[in-house]
């Protein structure tokens, strides 16, 4: 994969796909996308599922496991 297309994502709001971090807006494509994805925050459509539990984030930043990703091990 060239080094081009490594800087290139897609913008989260509209999926445009374009090298979003070096613009003004990254990783959104325009200021559009950024305050649509802000409004969505504030509107309460996105959230957080569920308490941080401190002591679960600590065992997965020592593991090196993304936050919020079953542990494969654990039955549910």
């Amino acid at each position: 994969m060239s080094r081009k297309n490594l800087r290139e994502l897609k913008c989260p709001t509209c999926g445009k796909i374009g090298p979003w971090w070096d613009m003004p807006h990254g990783p959104f494509c325009s200021r559009r996308c950024r305050l649509i994805d802000l409004g969505k925050w504030l509107g309460e459509e996105y959230r957080i599922s569920q308490p941080l539990d401190p002591e679960e984030a600590e065992q997965q930043a020592a593991d090196g496991s993304p936050a919020g990703e079953a542990d494969p091990d654990q039955d549910a």
